[in-house]
């Protein structure tokens, strides 16, 4: 019986190097959300390993600052101001990312935004828009670049999710739930384009040292630098990982808490905010 090399990976040289060898020049990525932040930090270095990037984001002089970096380092990329929750500028910058390059390989869907909030303070029109961006965003993502990938029958398919997508956590009901609809959304895709050739990755990060959690005065466990987390994500990239949540201390941790009665759960979480 022969295994796969990911089930060998340990004990194989030869697995090992098989799952090194992805070729990221070979590859036009969009990535959305690329001005800051997870969306900087692997635009950069996939940059440098050779790939044509699509730059999608708000601030347009932040992703030319980026651009001009990654060229810098040999690579290419293009910026794409746009709002990701206008779905036809998000249709529009992917033909413009097809275009310059000929197609795109790969949709990274990285924008997002968080929100600390009290129950008793919630604000509809707040919820909305963390909905609008954080799920809706990556929708737009993702029917702007899908039927291309269908008809070539190649393609990638990432979110950014998060390890809050697993339950609820104290003051992050539109976040929790954001990225819980963000994770079953492209669990979806990835049962109903199986058979089709594209691939598709759900990526659950944990605490990353980023602008989204800056300024927090509540400990964050296993808080993990932005590099560090980056190649984690590039890493699961390029093995085409369905799912894969880290850093494995605190992944471990909220897989065990999905298991909890609900009373236990509701005690223990309540003591614990990340949020303030």
């Amino acid at each position: 019986m022969r295994w796969p090399c990911a089930l060998l990976a340990v004990t194989l040289p030869n697995c090992v190097e098989l799952m090194m060898s992805f070729d990221w020049s070979k590859q036009v990525v969009f990535i959305t959300g690329a001005s800051s932040g997870i969306g900087h930090a692997i635009s950069l270095e996939i940059g440098r390993r050779g790939a044509a990037l699509g730059l999608l984001a708000r601030r347009a002089e932040m992703l030319e600052e980026l651009v001009a970096e990654i060229e810098r380092a040999g690579g290419r990329a293009v910026a794409l101001a746009a709002d990701v929750t206008d779905a036809a500028a998000v249709e529009a910058a992917a033909n413009r990312l097809r275009e310059r390059f000929g197609r795109i390989d790969m949709l990274i869907a990285n924008a997002g935004i968080a929100q600390s909030t009290d129950a008793k303070d919630l604000k509809a029109a707040e919820v909305a828009q963390l909905i609008n961006i954080n799920v809706l965003g990556a929708v737009n993502s993702v029917t702007a670049v899908v039927p291309q990938m269908v008809e070539r029958k190649s393609g990638h398919l990432i979110a950014i999710s998060s390890l809050a997508a697993y339950r609820g956590l104290p003051k992050s009901a539109a976040y929790c739930a954001s990225k819980a609809a963000l994770s079953a959304f492209f669990e979806s895709l990835r049962i109903d384009l199986r058979d089709s050739g594209i691939a598709v990755t759900i990526i659950h990060p944990g605490f990353i040292k980023t602008p989204l959690t800056a300024g927090r005065q509540a400990e964050m466990p296993y808080l993990m630098e932005l590099e560090e987390a980056a190649g984690k994500i590039l890493r699961a990239i390029e093995a085409r990982k369905k799912s894969y949540a880290f850093p494995w201390q605190l992944a471990s941790i909220v897989r065990a808490g999905m298991l909890f009665p609900i009373a236990l759960y509701d005690k223990i979480a309540s003591r614990n905010s990340f949020r303030e």
